[in-house]
């Protein structure tokens, strides 16, 4: 095991072969910083890499060993782009293999609609970027090491807050002194070999929609309870498919997402909520059976998915905290609000906390102190944008979701719907919400402090 100082990668073998209890003669390594980020995902990385080119020195904490997830999310939407733009990364990103979206079509058996048109969007990136998650993370960790004060920690897995007594200040807030809330000033975690302290003037939760560190502060959420999940699993591309960046197929009962993977269809089979095991009792023929029914031009190659362990399943969630923070502690990203996946929208608002949480909070962290009133900016920046796509989720899964899934009758396009995709005032606001955010995030630093390396 290798430790260097600045802009480090410090690798751990995975919690599955972390022991449950701890050699006597190996007591806490105590190290100091001034962010510990939890979570290494989209906006734990993104924003460790902001406030690296802004000198603050901080940790980014990340449970696995690698980045390697199947079926996350791997887009990226235009507001990113823009952001990877302002601090010179766009370039380097988009000479990695990628694809494009450009536009999302519903498809029924009797119609085709365009859904979204990201290519009239007011933007440098008028498209979707499609790329594996685990490369666009790389990407992000090789830029951030390029900086002395980061520091990224593989197989870290944190087991507790570490937490103080308040003392009445007047830069606590009158909600901290009323309640005489203690103080997070970092985390304990626990490697394979060895456990370790982190203590830092401010500790971030982008460890994701089942957040530990959501729990260990005993912050709960308010459920959005979504009545859908989603079956995920992949069918090879051929050159005859009809090429098309982004399609939902729509109809017979049944709704299902494609996306271009490489040379892969990502397909994801929509069904209600908790729904897997009757979908599992009818077995993988008839699972096969409504694919093809749904796509045609698949049917060719649904005799692929020959076993369940093909299919993973996704638990729809919506969810959102009524309030992100906590002396000594902020949640971002899906820690702090779970959005559905309807549109794709999760890791392109997550980054967009990671750009203003760097915004509000890198000039106060190199200069060590950070009030919860920084905190609450950061909240009211994102809640009122977050909000507002959550809407547009509810609207957008009532009017095609729910429709589709109802088999009392024959599907058609909602009336409502077909009028939003068809009158200009109208039709791009989705596309609009999707790609650029309710609210235009922008780096407002976008010139380092730090020199990298």
């Amino acid at each position: 095991m290798t430790v260097t100082p600045g802009g480090a990668t410090l690798e751990i073998p995975s919690e599955d072969l972390v022991p449950q209890q701890q050699s006597p003669n190996t007591a806490p390594t105590p190290r100091e910083t001034r962010c510990a980020i939890v979570g290494g995902g989209p906006s734990g990385l993104i924003l460790g890499l902001l406030l690296a080119r802004q000198a603050v020195p901080v940790t980014v904490l990340e449970a696995h060993q690698d980045f390697d997830r199947d079926f996350r999310g791997d887009t990226i939407h235009s507001s990113t782009l823009e952001m990877l733009e302002q601090i010179g990364l766009a370039g380097k990103l988009h000479e990695l293999p990628h694809s494009k979206i450009r536009q999302m079509k519903v498809i029924t058996p009797d119609s085709v609609h365009t859904l979204a048109r990201f290519d009239r969007l007011p933007t440098r990136f008028p498209y979707v970027m499609v790329m594996p998650q685990s490369r666009f993370l790389e990407f992000i960790a090789d830029e951030a090491r390029r900086y002395p004060q980061f520091e990224l920690l593989m197989g870290a897995n944190v087991q507790r807050l570490i937490e103080e007594e308040t003392a009445l200040t007047p830069a606590l807030s009158q909600r901290a002194q009323r309640e005489r809330e203690s103080v997070v000033r970092g985390v304990h975690y626990r490697t394979r070999d060895s456990e370790g302290e982190i203590r830092a003037d401010l500790t971030v939760a982008a460890d994701g929609r089942f957040s530990k560190i959501r729990k260990l502060a005993a912050l709960e959420p308010v459920s959005q309870s979504p009545e859908i999940d989603i079956v995920w699993f992949r069918l090879p591309r051929r050159e005859e498919d009809p090429f098309e960046e982004g399609e939902i197929h729509a109809g017979c009962g049944g709704l299902m997402v494609l996306l271009v993977r490489q040379e892969q269809w990502q397909c994801g089979f929509v069904i209600r909520k908790g729904g897997y095991q009757q979908l599992r009792a009818a077995g993988l023929e008839s699972l096969r059976e409504r694919v093809a029914a749904l796509v045609p031009w698949l049917a060719d190659r649904v005799g692929l998915l020959d076993d369940w362990k093909d299919l993973n399943v996704l638990s729809v969630e919506s969810s959102r905290l009524t309030r992100w923070h906590k002396p000594g502690l902020l949640l971002i990203g899906d820690a702090a609000h779970v959005m559905s996946p309807v549109g794709g929208l999760g890791i392109n608002y997550a980054i967009g906390d990671a750009v203003e949480a760097a915004n509000v909070l890198a000039n106060k962290l190199r200069g060590g102190t950070v009030d919860e009133a920084a905190l609450a900016e950061v909240q009211r920046r994102r809640e009122w944008p977050v909000r507002v796509a959550q809407r547009v989720q509810r609207m957008m899964q009532h009017l095609l979701v729910d429709q589709t899934l109802d088999t009392s009758h024959t599907f058609r396009v909602p009336l409502p719907l077909r009028a939003l995709l068809h009158v200009p005032v109208l039709r791009d606001f989705p596309a609009r919400v999707a790609a650029l955010g309710a609210r235009r995030v922008r780096v407002e630093q976008p010139e380092p402090v730090a020199a990298g390396i």
